[in-house]
């Protein structure tokens, strides 16, 4: 399986926790993780362990904060994309 393949099974996990994401911003996050675990290991100059450990961590944040992504807020311009105009109130 690819990479975007694996995003696509990613997102598909991450919408049945979060049924509020459409199916872009799904795999965007999914995205966003995956590049948050290899970022994350960079920094640290830690060794890529591989795609297998990369969709696990993507799985694991799923898994914890999954059902709560569209209520996430930031002003890093790197994420506002992800914030929708959605009335949350």
């Amino acid at each position: 399986m690819n990479r975007n393949e694996q995003y696509e099974r990613l997102a598909v996990i991450l919408k049945e926790k979060n049924d509020v994401l459409n199916d872009s911003e799904a795999v965007t996050w999914v995205e966003v993780l995956w590049e948050d675990f290899e970022t994350s290991l960079a920094k640290a100059g830690e060794p890529y362990p591989g795609e297998a450990k990369a969709f696990q961590y993507v799985i694991q944040q799923i898994d914890a904060y999954g059902a709560q992504l569209h209520l996430f807020q930031t002003k890093n311009e790197k994420f506002k994309h992800l914030m929708s105009k959605r009335n949350l109130h």
